[in-house]
């Protein structure tokens, strides 16, 4: 493996003008910057990043601690990260928090050893005393959840405007009992997701009656639990809301379970759209997240926040996908109870 001395003599430079060009320095001369960059070409030569990083103090690393790596919709945004990270010339390195405080914990004290230069993540609680400790030293962005009171940027989907497309949507078809399966409570999204589908409710003079607000965790199992608890009601729900769409797919087990079937027996959507929605039997309606410009805009407001520029926060709309699984279909829509 070449070495910086074997570049330099490559170049018919000295080691000093070599670091310079590898570093960006201005002065340079044009000259002496071809000859080191064709004799980095020819061979093949790789800078040491970690040499690098202590003599810059950058590692031109990030850091990226999501919920769940399991979640489709975070698997597509840790992608999107990585490919507007690696456009800007940073790497990313991945923690995944699985929904565990303590875990997220333990990967945010990872990353901060390993001298990251700034830190996304999307909190799995209200906050550590780990967490705010690192978001007043560290360049960090929150991305799809947030801390409330952390001045840090935040970059998110604003959901509530398509919950209510969501409950004019299921009023239209004739549906009156409406259920959520709710995220955390201690999340941001969780909270935030059944007071919107509540304050829509209300707009139509449809309550949210307490048996009909079941407490999921954003994962399928949860999702399963909930739904079986909605169906033994003595006058269960016509329609499950999933906040999540794990939680959806726990759902529309806990449905089949039964022998029943979506929408005939009950009518199922969910928050966070995914791929494999369309190729559900019925396909499932749902609210969509621009999930990849999210991921985009949280690296952009990341790397402005390294770089000394304000890093600025950024809300998006999401939007109803309508589909088949609340009684769309003529022929399948339910009466007004």
């Amino acid at each position: 493996m070449a070495s910086i001395k074997d570049v330099a003599a490559e170049a018919g430079v000295s080691v000093a003008t070599v670091s310079r060009v590898l570093n960006e320095h201005p002065s340079v001369s044009a000259d002496a910057r071809t000859r080191v960059l064709a004799a980095v070409e020819t061979l093949d030569y790789r800078p040491n990043a970690v040499a690098r990083s202590l003599r810059t103090d950058q590692t031109h690393t990030l850091g990226l601690v999501i919920s769940d790596v399991m979640n489709p919709y975070f698997t597509e945004l840790a992608r999107s990260v990585e490919e507007e990270a690696r456009a800007l010339g940073y790497s990313v390195i991945i923690g995944n928090a699985d929904e565990r405080p303590e875990l997220q914990d333990h990967h945010v004290r990872n990353l901060l050893d390993r001298r990251i230069d700034g830190l996304l993540v999307s909190p799995t609680d209200g906050g550590s005393p780990l967490m705010l400790d690192a978001a007043r030293g560290t360049p960090m962005v929150f991305v799809d959840r947030w801390i409330p009171g952390v001045d840090v940027p935040v970059v998110r989907a604003d959901g509530r405007a398509a919950v209510r497309d969501l409950v004019a949507h299921l009023h239209g078809l004739g549906h009156r009992r409406l259920a959520i399966i709710a995220g955390p409570a201690a999340t941001t999204t969780g909270s935030e997701r059944v007071e919107a589908f509540r304050e829509a409710l209300a707009e139509y003079g449809i309550p949210l009656p307490a048996a009909y607000i079941g407490q999921g965790d954003f994962q399928a199992e949860s999702g399963r639990r909930v739904t079986d608890g909605f169906l033994d009601l003595a006058e269960p729900p016509e329609v499950v809301f999933a906040a999540d769409n794990l939680m959806a797919l726990g759902a529309l087990d806990a449905v089949r379970a039964r022998g029943m079937r979506v929408p005939r027996d009950i009518a199922l959507a969910a928050f966070d759209d995914i791929r494999w929605f369309v190729h559900t039997d019925p396909p499932i309606t749902a609210i969509a997240q621009p999930t990849g410009e999210l991921g985009r805009a949280a690296v952009r407001a990341l790397v402005d926040r390294i770089e000394g520029r304000p890093g600025e926060s950024v809300t998006l709309a999401a939007r109803l996908v309508v589909r088949r699984s609340c009684g769309e279909n003529p022929e399948q829509n339910r009466s007004t109870s």
